[in-house]
Formats: C-alpha cells, structure tokens, sequence
C-alpha cells in the first residue's frame, strides 16, 4: 500500500476524525508545493495541515526559536543571548527560573542544524511526498490501540513525551530515534492549536505506518481488541 491508501486504512481501524499529518525535510525547495505565505510557530503549521493545507517552510517562516532550533532549520547561535537563556519562558510563567528552563530544555531532542532547508507539511492522504514523520492527533482509547500495534510483533516501546515543545518530542524525537512517540504536547502547543481536551498526541516515523496498520488488522481480528 502507498501512503494514501495506509491513511485510508489507518483511519478507518481506528476511526479517526482527523487526517494524520505528514512531514518531511528537505535540503532543496520543492518545485510542486507553494511556500507558506508568513511567518508562524511550528505549531501553527502543524495545525495549518490538519486543517487541509498543503505548504513548505524554511527558516524565513518561523516565528519561534524551539521551532527553528529542535527541527534543524537555524543554529541556536542565530539567536540572541537573551532569548536563549530562556528569561522569556520564566517572564511567562512557564518555569520558575531560568535554571528550571535551561535543565529542561537541554533534555529536548534536535535535528543537527545546516542539513536541511525545508519541511513540508500536509495531510497524509494528498501529499505526493513520502514523509518522515506522521503527526497524529487522537484520542485516549486510539492513542493506546496504536502503542499497541506498535509493540504487538516486535516488543517496541515507545517514547512518552513530557512537557517539552511539541517541535523537539513530537517530531524531532521520532526522526532522530526512529521511534513512536507520545504525549499530551505542551500549553504554548495546545493553546495554539485545535486540540481538544480529550485528544492526545502520536508520531511516527514513516518506516513504521505499514508495520503499525497490519498489526492494528490482526488484533482487531481477534478478541483482545473487541
């Protein structure tokens, strides 16, 4: 099965309402899909695919330092010192000092940066590119039916997420460790977002969607998943 027909199958075992997003980096501008006409947090492009849209951004079109650094567009030393002492989170309200933020944040997984110089971004089933990541949103009951069919012929387990940016452990963790991960995303990704309260999310490395959705076939043929 190509990647549209495993959406298809995809959403269909667990029955989705929203369409897996797919992301993919590259080193090059493609030539068949339009550039993001402003600038927004990695967030906001995510939700810009579940809701439809199919673009590419660069580093002209990020607005957040997490979105540029965890995902390998900019080097870190492209940003000032005051924004990466991370003053600007404890001044949110985010943590209590900048010590908290720092110790936090050297945890979070990136891409190495001055390799790529795209990501695309889209619904799983009208990218014509293969993706590297598929970004999905979920509930409770879909979120653990696909954990599962994730460890059910392998024994896998995958990565649980913390409180981190959405940009470093919902995508740049599975690029990098090539596992499933999961988590709740953060404040800053959920109030950006149309998340609802109920809903959690889930990445997977492309590799992984075929090997995902057979199980998912056969522990819904039997009894466990009744």
């Amino acid at each position: 099965m190509n990647f549209k027909e495993l959406n298809n199958k995809f959403k269909e075992l667990l029955e989705l309402e929203k369409t897996p997003v797919a992301i993919k980096w590259d080193v090059k501008e493609p030539n068949n899909i339009n550039k993001e006409d402003r600038k927004t947090t990695f967030c906001k492009k995510l939700q810009k695919a579940l809701n439809g849209e199919i673009f590419y951004s660069s580093s002209e079109e990020q607005l957040c330092m997490g979105g540029s650094i965890f995902t390998g567009i900019q080097n870190q030393n492209e940003f000032s010192r005051e924004m990466l002492s991370l003053e600007f989170l404890v001044n949110m309200g985010a943590y209590d000092s900048v010590y908290a933020a720092q110790r936090s944040w050297d945890k979070n997984k990136n891409i190495k940066p001055g390799i790529f110089k795209t990501i695309s971004f889209g619904p799983l089933d009208k990218v014509d590119f293969k993706p590297d990541v598929i970004f999905v949103v979920c509930n409770a009951d879909q979120g653990m039916e696909i954990l599962h069919a994730n460890s059910y012929d392998s024994g896998e387990k995958s990565i649980g997420a913390d409180s981190g940016p959405i940009c470093s452990s919902m995508v740049a963790t599975p690029y990098v460790t090539g596992k499933l991960t999961y988590g709740f995303g953060e404040a800053g990704a959920r109030g950006n977002m149309s998340i609802n309260p109920t809903e959690i999310m889930i990445s997977i490395p492309s590799n992984d969607l075929h090997r995902v959705v057979s199980n998912l076939e056969k522990m819904k043929a039997g009894v466990f998943l009744k």
